[in-house]
């Protein structure tokens, strides 16, 4: 990593351009003025925007902007809360934004608390740059992922949502135990030919083509969508 580390705060280093909301960020929280300086200098090398802060409370008066795509890098030890603390507190929030660890003092028991809380990295300074920006691009992908996969399920929760009473019944009869519409029309009391009918307007609502799809989609559904049929969570 370039640059000399010296103690010091200064305000927060932000990207030269935020019209493109979908361009990664990289946050980076260090209290020393020129660790902040030295990871600006080489993620915005690595053609990332960097944004910096010197505290973790300072992420936290602007935690709007980790709604974004990107990744954090945290030192451990900083004055105030730590790093591992504001770890801990986004997971609480449900903010499940990836974290890289730079830290000068860690060890061992500290690692395995960030690894076990979901960190992507937990690396020593001195680190080279390759192995950070290594560990940068794992943090994004990882992230890009997740975005990914949030869109799938509200997709599908949204669709879900379309479906009337009946035709989630019929849904879970199908998705959950396999049953063949004649086993569902005995079983709710309803003929074939209703049963058919409901069926075709799941795969059509559900935008499917084959219960193979309707079951991958079902599977993506949270937890709770899938026990209470409700999609509001």
């Amino acid at each position: 990593m370039r640059g000399n580390d010296s103690a010091g705060k200064s305000a927060p280093l932000l990207p030269q351009d935020n019209n493109n909301a979908a361009e990664p960020i990289v946050i980076i929280v260090d209290d020393h003025a020129a660790v902040r300086e030295a990871l600006s200098e080489l993620i915005l090398s690595a053609g990332f925007q960097p944004v910096s802060f010197a505290s973790t409370q300072e992420v936290l008066d602007a935690v709007d902007m980790l709604d974004g795509p990107g990744c954090l890098i945290l030192d451990v030890h900083m004055p105030g809360a730590s790093g591992l603390h504001l770890q801990h507190h986004l997971a609480e929030r449900g903010i499940a934004k990836p974290v890289i660890f730079l830290t000068g003092h860690g060890d061992i028991p500290m690692t395995v608390q960030a690894m076990k809380a979901g960190a992507v990295d937990f690396l020593t300074k001195p680190v080279s740059d390759q192995k950070l920006l290594e560990a940068v691009r794992a943090a994004i992908a990882l992230d890009a992922a997740r975005r990914a996969e949030a869109i799938v399920v509200k997709r599908n929760v949204e669709r879900l949502g379309t479906l009337t009473h009946r035709e989630r019944e019929i849904l879970r009869e199908v998705v959950t135990r396999g049953r063949l519409n004649k086993q569902i029309a005995f079983d709710l009391g309803i003929s074939e030919v209703t049963v058919k009918l409901h069926r075709a307007n799941v795969m059509r609502k559900m935008e499917v083509r084959s219960i193979g799809e309707l079951i991958r989609a079902w599977e993506t559904l949270p937890p709770t969508v899938r026990e209470t049929g409700e999609t509001a969570f």
